[in-house]
């Protein structure tokens, strides 16, 4: 499925392609970029025989997904990763190119653009495989440092955080755009990887980065706070980041906004679950399009819940969007 590197050398090499416009960025969002092979069944898959269902190649990637998202809500966005000079890293330029999405993407030929298995079982949950791919060997001097401070605001997904590189390369990121004067935001991606990796392990290697803005899911919040109720959790959570917004998505429950010791639950107007895959990614790119800007977070958090809610209804980090998108999208 994907074209092997070339061999026999190691070189590298970093474009940047502006396909929106030559001003600055308002949001940059730096990791990984990858190629779902999603395989969604009907039925429970049959251990150890055949079953039908729906296989699909589709683009994906936490932090691209987020970049997408934003681009679509509206958000002048660009995005800084790493592919192999390969069939699926061309791909990869066009996916960005056709969402609208500048971008800054080194080519490795050591490494094949990465490639994530997403199993969707009958009950629209999703589980995954995701290999080392390209995205996992970004350097620091690989970094685009002037297009990554000319922004407003950074992004990071913890992708970046389990393994280093890239660790070292988002860490140099998230410490420039800081001293440059940018707000910075973290989700934390994976509560098995914090697991694996150890949350005191974890919370060393992002407390320090000035986070403005922390995004788990309520398996992640639960993971790194060890408390099982959402909102004690969210208090947990604050003094871990005591500069962040903390802001918990809840999946069928819609989200949570702790601030000033408060919290502020945004339900969701539907569950009509059909594939869980992308929906906290598409969450944080929906509300960081508003909160940004100045939006209020709780009606940051409606506009995103509304979003991420038509995303589950569909196969899909970012399926491609229709009339009831387009309204979702135009909501102020």
């Amino acid at each position: 499925m994907v074209v092997p590197a070339h061999a026999g050398t190691t070189t590298h090499r970093a474009t940047v392609r502006s396909v929106t416009s030559v001003a600055s960025p308002t949001l940059a969002v730096i990791g990984d970029f990858a190629w779902d092979v999603l395989i969604r069944t009907n039925t429970e898959l049959l251990r150890g025989g055949d079953t039908f269902g729906e296989v699909m190649l589709l683009p994906g990637g936490s932090a691209a997904n987020v970049a997408v998202w934003a681009t679509r809500c509206g958000t002048d966005t660009a995005f800084v990763g790493k592919v192999g000079r390969d069939r699926m890293g061309l791909l990869a330029r066009q996916d960005l190119d056709r969402e609208g999405v500048r971008h800054h993407l080194v080519e490795s030929d050591a490494h094949l653009t990465g490639s994530v298995a997403v199993f969707v079982d009958h009950t629209g949950q999703r589980s995954m495989v995701s290999g080392h791919g390209a995205d996992f060997y970004l350097l620091p001097s690989e970094l685009p440092l002037s297009l990554i401070t000319a922004a407003d605001h950074l992004h990071m997904t913890a992708w970046s955080f389990f393994a280093d590189p890239p660790r070292t390369a988002v860490r140099a990121a998230a410490r420039a755009a800081a001293a440059a004067g940018l707000t910075i935001s973290l989700d934390p991606g994976s509560f098995q990887m914090i697991d694996e990796m150890g949350v005191d392990a974890f919370v060393a290697h992002t407390c320090d980065l000035g986070v403005g803005l922390f995004l788990p899911n309520k398996e992640e919040a639960t993971t790194l706070s060890g408390c099982a109720d959402t909102e004690h959790a969210a208090a947990a959570l604050d003094a871990l980041y005591p500069e962040a917004l903390i802001v918990v998505k809840l999946d069928a429950d819609g989200a949570l906004v702790w601030r000033d010791g408060v919290g502020h639950h945004v339900p969701p107007s539907s569950n009509k679950l059909v594939d869980a895959t992308g929906a906290g990614d598409s969450f944080a790119g929906a509300f960081l399009s508003r909160w940004i800007h100045g939006t209020d977070p709780v009606v940051a958090a409606e506009y995103a819940v509304a979003v991420a809610e038509w995303v589950i209804e569909h196969p899909g980090a970012r399926p491609s969007g229709d009339a009831a998108l387009s309204a979702v999208l135009a909501r102020r």
